[in-house]
């Protein structure tokens, strides 16, 4: 990436909140990126922050006070262990469990109140403050003689509390980590600066124009311009896996590893400026994006909350004026407890954690599974070919020389046996023994290389750039090999083509039937690819795959997801920190699991095998999540349609039927348990991909 490209990211990328930044020489682990992550292990109800080791914490209370209310407390008539007393133990035991174990609910149910707009955490609260209350007046009443036939709710309500607790922390796993990128992005960078004065610096402390040496094998601290020459890897910054010389005056990236020769370098950019933060910048946007989506069971809870307090208040009033207050009590607290989502609480939650746990057996990394809810939404899938679709394995396939004795090969092979790059590895390998020697190696982003052999310089470049400097070449001969698919380097000197050598890509072996599939879902395959446009084209022809992007630099990726995003939903499969922009502004990201861990902690779902076909695995299992989600969620609260106004007592003066807070109790537990039955029902199923 040249400084006109990077000066339109800068343009381009929406500048970081200078809320976040205290100022502009904040190095990536003291800025906002990084305090973003003081709080990974919280959950946001409500506007509201809970710790997940306070909720653990109280959650381990819960049980530990449930055990004794179990073997002290009445249920369904029957009581395992009574002795004198063992009303006040009750007493205080379910006093302890709803004001302390409750506080995550209590501290949620108040911010959706600020909010108004009451969801889950407002019904559950006042499902377990009524059976509190209504536990304390049937306590009393027993214990002072005025109904000896009062029945309380502590061990419903305990495992009520325990069962919220439990549901809200499967919930919390499954969505924590998505800052994960983030730490990823900041760990590129080193600690310190090596000042040109010899003294070591915080990043922190660097100044705009400071004179910095970088060690061997160190990572760059800061963006800046080289003053020397050094050779560098680059490929945690811009996907590219050839080494890269740098030369006095170019620009070079924090993050980026020094090999084996120590330079110094000038800082030209820092903080909100630099190309880390900005790419933190867009991976964070289009995380919070998908952070903010609502989840369908607090809809749903909010719709039941106002049904609850409607109809129980209704209750209370009509049946303290056409009976007494003692039975309108009765079937107040009825609506009540058989409102309080022990089921709806559990109805996403539990099918996330069985998604969560028959993926990770079959190899797919579930870390947003909010993104797979949109999973029926997805109409195009884009795909980068190298390493994708294709095995990622250049094998030189045909060399031609325009020169007789010129050994175009070994040539070539002198020039690329610095470089990492798959197609410069294809070459060294097929020339085998090396007879030549290359100088002054140079490498020209997007073109190729450049270096003198034997006095010579000469150049090695692809079909576009030559098409664009007007150099001529034999385009019959060379058409030959792009009609076959293949990929050709060319050999150049003194603006003239002396040769070239195609290599071919092989698609890999599932690569057809993995089209064929997304095609199966209706999803419309789209492949991305730095080639040009002839072998892009033979590629996409041979898979049948109708849309395809050529001869891209790796910071279209993002641009071209959201120009997708406006004709539909949108998944992405990609590796590299390169691709993490365009990973978290998809829908649904898929990371290669062999990429890198950037691109892996930003991408919804993680490819453990680096199968892409497995994609095909997961959006036939997050469909049918969907619809266990859906019809737990109907289940959930869909009882309540019929139930709450029976409890009401719609139908006491006609039937004389009613439901009492005992059988409302065990309604609530009985919907519980279907609940959990249906979620257990999903299974891991190999998509059919033919």
């Amino acid at each position: 990436m040249d400084m006109k490209e990077h000066e339109k990211m800068q343009h381009d990328m929406p500048e970081m909140d200078h809320h976040h930044m205290n100022h502009d020489h904040m190095n990536m682990e003291h800025s906002d990126m990084g305090m973003d992550m003081e709080h990974g292990d919280m959950m946001n109800h409500g506007g509201h922050m809970m710790h997940m080791g306070n909720m653990s914490q109280k959650l381990k209370v819960a049980i530990g006070i449930m055990i004794p209310l179990l073997l002290i407390s009445p249920i369904a008539g029957f009581t395992l262990i009574k002795f004198s007393g063992s009303e006040f133990l009750q007493l205080l035991l379910g006093s302890v469990i709803f004001f302390y174990c409750g506080t995550p609910f209590f501290t949620g149910a108040k911010g959706e109140l600020q909010s108004r707009k009451p969801a889950m955490m407002m019904l559950i609260t006042m499902g377990i403050s009524v059976a509190y209350v209504y536990s304390v007046y049937a306590t009393i009443m027993m214990l002072t003689g005025l109904d000896k036939t009062a029945m309380n709710f502590w061990f419903e309500l305990s495992t009520l509390i325990v069962i919220m607790l439990i549901g809200h922390l499967i919930e919390m796993r499954a969505i924590m980590g998505a800052g994960d990128a983030l730490k990823d992005l900041a760990s590129l960078v080193p600690k310190k600066a090596h000042l040109k004065s010899g003294e070591d610096v915080e990043l922190s402390d660097l100044k705009v124009g400071d004179i910095l040496l970088v060690k061997e094998n160190e990572k760059i601290p800061a963006d800046g311009e080289i003053m020397g020459t050094a050779l560098l890897d680059e490929s945690m910054i811009t996907g590219e896996s050839r080494l890269v010389n740098k030369t006095t005056g170019d620009n070079i990236y924090g993050g980026s590893l020094n090999q084996n020769t120590a330079f110094e370098m000038k800082v030209t950019t820092l903080g909100k400026d630099s190309f880390l933060s900005q790419v933190a910048e867009l991976v964070r946007n289009a995380q919070a994006q998908k952070s903010n989506l609502e989840n369908m069971a607090d809809r749903v809870a909010g719709y039941l909350f106002w049904a609850a307090l409607i109809v129980g208040t209704a209750s209370l009033i009509f049946w303290t004026m056409t009976a007494n207050f003692s039975f309108a009590l009765l079937l107040a607290v009825s609506v009540f407890v058989i409102a309080c989502p022990h089921a709806l609480g559990l109805a996403v939650p539990l099918v996330v954690s069985r998604l969560t746990t028959i993926s990770s057996k079959n190899g797919l990394l579930i870390q947003n599974r909010t993104a797979l809810e949109g999973i029926n939404n997805i109409k195009y899938a884009l795909m980068d070919k190298t390493g994708t679709l294709t095995d990622g394995k250049f094998i030189v396939r045909e060399t031609v020389s325009f020169v007789e004795d010129l050994d175009v090969l070994q040539v070539m092979a002198a020039i690329e046996s610095g470089s990492t790059h798959p197609i410069a590895l294809s070459i060294v390998q097929a020339a085998g023994k090396l007879k030549l020697k290359a100088e002054n190696i140079e490498n020209q982003p997007s073109i190729g290389l450049t270096g003198a052999v034997d006095g010579v310089k000469y150049q090695i470049a692809n079909l576009k750039w030559l098409h664009e400097n007007e150099v001529e070449i034999d385009e019959v001969k060379i058409k030959e090999f792009i009609d076959l698919g293949l990929t050709v380097s060319i050999l150049l000197a003194d603006g003239k083509a002396l040769g070239f050598v195609a290599l071919g890509d092989s698609p890999k072996a599932d690569a057809l039937d993995f089209i064929k599939g997304l095609k199966n879902y209706g999803i419309v395959p789209v492949m991305l690819t730095g080639d040009n446009h002839g072998t892009a084209e033979k590629v996409s022809a041979a898979l049948g795959i109708s849309e395809f992007r050529a001869e891209l630099k790796p910071e279209d990726k993002a641009e071209i997801v959201k120009s997708y995003q406006a004709k539909g939903g949108v998944l992405f499969i990609g590796d590299g920190v390169n691709d993490s922009p365009a990973l978290a502004t998809a829908d649904i990201g898929f990371a290669i699991g062999a990429g890198t861990s950037v691109a892996i902690n930003t991408a919804d779902v993680v490819l453990v095998n680096s199968n892409p076909s497995d994609v095909l695995d997961m959006i036939g299992i997050a469909k049918r999540m969907l619809r266990k989600m859906k019809q737990n969620l109907w289940f959930g609260a869909g009882y309540n349609i019929i139930a709450i106004p029976v409890a009401a007592g719609i139908l006491y003066p006609s039937l004389h039927l009613m439901i009492d807070p005992l059988v409302a109790a065990i309604l609530m537990s009985a919907s519980t348990v279907v609940v959990s039955i249906n979620a257990m029902g999903l299974k891991y199923q190999k998509t059919d991909k033919k």
